[in-house]
């Protein structure tokens, strides 16, 4: 998977998401170069969970069957 800038360039690339006793260990290249592995713990979860509207979590839902725009 890749996460990308407003402009369209590659921030990262996560390679593998695992699971390491009560987090979420997200792991991959930043910029393509750099290792990294980012810890998600549920604070971090909940927070992010606070974000979602309706209208986001459908989306989210629905967004691996539209089509890329790319």
């Amino acid at each position: 998977m890749k996460l990308m800038n407003a402009e369209g360039g590659e921030l990262m690339t996560v390679s593998s998401l695992e699971r390491d006793g009560g987090s979420l260990l997200i792991k991959g290249k930043v910029f393509g170069a750099m290792p990294m592995t980012a810890r998600l713990d549920a604070e971090a979860a909940r927070a992010a969970l606070k974000l979602l509207t309706p209208g986001l979590l459908w989306f989210l839902l629905t967004l691996p069957f539209r089509r890329s725009k790319s």
